[in-house]
């Protein structure tokens, strides 16, 4: 069974044993119950401990069961803790590790709770566009400070049992773990014939208690939240709740909370973060690659490049302690990229997330070499260089004759094909792409790309490896631009198009933004740089010479208007400003080549342009999963939540037209069919 029964000293303990996080499943659940009628019918024992096994005393929900009928099967969490309740014995938590969700609502339904040193403790539902369910927002409040309790729900907020040790939640500490559970039974030998049993559902909210609570508290903590969460309905909901606390008896408020709680469940918010939760674990999962899969060790990293891109992806790496070579043939542009480094640094220091030591200590795990034998017995080399196919063949061939032989060899290759790259050398299994996301050391997203031959070792080994350096890992197949650009080509044609039909830059990008996407197009492209885009459609018609796309890109190019780098692009921009002001040559430029086009222009409805950029990705998202590209649908909302700003709320561009309904999405499409170049639209 997933939780066991043991009776000591006339003490029943109760141990959860649901590795890795003891959650509470319904199997869990069922014998926690099972376990806890036994006790309090069995004459002899005196008292209850509920403890888990490992490192978590519970970490909540089970991931395995989330948003299945065993979820809400009887005995539900909140009929557990009611059984709880009305126990007649003492139980007493003893907590260790991790007590988070609904492990937590455990611990505050228990009579006393002893805990350890570095326990985390957490009610994380907001997360998921919930609250706590169980009871977490009318017990807790009994226990700490409403502050405290507000942070804790309303952002899903870790403390530690050290900084809460001398509150009301614990009624003793054992500084030592491997003393918890005998620290724990002397305890409850002493209260075990303690009466009235004290329950933190008959206690005041300490506020009451103190008198110190402020009509203005809840007032300032909605305005706060407004300001960073205005997307999202729960955090606003749990303080909701939590004002409940105050102002209602435990019985209501607890009714309260589970309304707000199964009105939650049914938001389109919750709906898209629960789909993110489970997105992000279903994109671990490697297709054709077992879990058990030998990995390669990772000890030494080597960066060829000591661009923008090289330097970033360089401090990926130092800042979990893997020594980094960057290699670069000019000493010039060497001698910058280190200086970059640095000074991204150094800012970290400036703004106190990091320690002027700790500064040190990355920077000098990161040399600069410029030749190739120096980096010979590196685990990993990645290619950062010019995305140019004869620039990265020089590389790899290089690499090829000077790396070891279990050396895995990456390139950051944003479009090209990895397949003829790999052909470059004798060693094709040891060829992965690891395409990262500019600003490298910042951006989460990574692309993984399999090439035909990549070994199951090799990725299996950058998998883990992601989560090492923190980042958010999908894999990806070999075609042009993989999963995000290749979507991101429709996205731009399209947004491109509406100028040539009658949007304005700034129009388009303000209403995607209300939409929910960080940036909008026109302004992302002059962050990014319009000549790398502009470089790319170079490329590609030189294959493909009837491509049809806006020729508004180059005409922009050719005006030298780059982007914030030049201080023009669609936007014009000040120095040290990144501020995007409208700029009549721009609109001018677009009415002239629209007249050149005999284009008339029209007035064109934000709807219009939400469904045009969004359906866009969606329909290429589907023809990537048709093609293989992509392991799953869920792969490719993660690429675009984590690598292109799509808003968190919307879950996804697959998981929106899903929500949409592709009868309805094809529908649309069909029309746009009947539109300026209704071509490019294809099903």
């Amino acid at each position: 069974m997933s939780a066991s029964l043991e009776l000591q000293n006339k003490l029943a303990i109760i141990t959860i044993n649901n590795p890795p996080v003891n959650g509470l499943g319904h199997a869990t659940r069922t014998a926690i119950a099972e376990h806890l009628r036994a006790a309090e019918a069995n004459p002899d024992i005196s008292a209850i401990i509920l403890t888990g096994t490992g490192k978590a005393f519970s970490g909540g929900a089970d991931i395995k069961e989330f948003g299945t009928d065993k979820t809400y099967a009887q005995p539900s969490l909140p009929a557990l803790i009611e059984q709880m309740d009305a126990c007649t014995k003492p139980i007493i938590a003893a907590i260790n590790g991790v007590c988070m969700g609904g492990g937590l609502e455990l611990a505050l339904a228990c009579h006393y709770r002893v805990a350890t040193t570095a326990v985390q403790l957490a009610l994380p539902e907001v997360k998921l566009g919930l609250l706590p369910g169980a009871g977490g927002t009318q017990r807790l409040p009994r226990l700490l400070g409403m502050e405290i309790c507000a942070n804790m729900i309303s952002t899903g907020q870790v403390m530690l049992s050290d900084q809460l040790v001398k509150s009301a939640l614990f009624s003793a500490f054992e500084i030592d773990p491997q003393k918890l559970r005998q620290t724990t039974a002397n305890f409850a030998q002493d209260i075990a014939a303690v009466r009235p049993l004290p329950r933190v559902r008959d206690l005041l909210v300490e506020q009451l208690v103190e008198q110190k609570v402020s009509t203005d508290f809840f007032t300032t903590a909605r305005a706060a939240l407004k300001k960073k969460s205005s997307r999202f309905p729960a955090p606003f909901s749990c303080l909701d709740a939590l004002e409940a606390s105050l102002t209602q008896d435990f019985d209501t408020g607890v009714k309260t909370e589970r309304a707000i709680f199964q009105q939650l469940l049914q938001s389109e918010e919750s709906k898209a973060l629960r789909h993110i939760f489970m997105a992000e674990r279903a994109a671990s999962k490697i297709e054709g690659v077992d879990a058990n899969t030998p990995l390669r060790s990772i000890n030494s990293v080597a960066v060829i490049g000591a661009g923008t891109m090289g330097a970033g992806i360089a401090m990926n790496f130092a800042s979990v302690s893997i020594p980094v070579q960057i290699l670069d043939l000019q000493a010039a542009s060497l001698a910058k990229g280190l200086e970059r480094i640095r000074s991204n640094y150094q800012s970290a220091v400036n703004k106190g997330k990091l320690t002027q030591e700790q500064c040190e200590q990355r920077c000098g795990l990161i040399a600069g070499v410029d030749n190739y034998a120096a980096i010979a017995n590196a685990d990993l080399v990645i290619e950062a260089v010019f995305e140019d196919m004869q620039v990265k063949q020089s590389v790899f061939e290089q690499l090829d004759q000077v790396m070891k032989a279990d050396a895995i060899l990456a390139s950051n290759t944003s479009t090209l094909d990895l397949n003829q790259i790999a052909r470059f050398t004798k060693r094709p299994q040891d060829v992965i792409g690891l395409h990262f996301f500019s600003p490298a050391n910042i951006m989460e997203l990574l692309e993984i790309v399999r090439a035909e031959q990549t070994a199951a070792d090799v990725l299996a080994t950058c998998s883990v490896l992601a989560k090492k350096i923190k980042k958010t890992a999908v894999v990806a197949g070999v075609c042009d631009g993989f999963i995000g650009n290749r979507m991101l080509e429709q996205y731009t044609k399209q947004a491109a198009f509406l100028l040539e039909e009658g949007c304005t830059p700034q129009q388009v990008d303000q209403v995607i933004e209300t939409f929910g996407f960080a940036m909008g197009p026109f302004r992302m492209n002059d962050l990014a740089g319009n000549d790398i885009s502009w470089a790319i459609r170079k490329r590609r018609l030189a294959t493909n010479p009837n491509l049809v796309y806006s020729k508004l890109g180059d005409l922009l190019c050719e005006q030298g208007r780059f982007g914030q780098k030049t201080h023009v692009g669609w936007y014009d921009y000040q120095a040290n400003d990144r501020t995007a002001h409208p700029s009549d040559l721009v609109v001018q430029m677009i009415r002239a080549h629209a007249q050149t086009l005999g284009v008339a222009q029209r007035q064109i409805s934000d709807e219009e342009i939400v469904q045009r950029l969004v359906l866009s990705l969606a329909n290429e998202g589907r023809k990537i999963l048709r093609d293989g590209i992509a392991a799953r649908s869920s792969d490719i909302d993660i690429v675009y939540l984590k690598g292109y700003g799509f808003p968190l709320h919307r879950g996804g561009p697959m998981f929106y037209a899903d929500n949409l309904g592709w009868d309805k999405v094809d529908s649309l499409l069909q029309q746009f069919q009947h539109g300026h170049q209704g071509g490019t639209w294809t099903i």
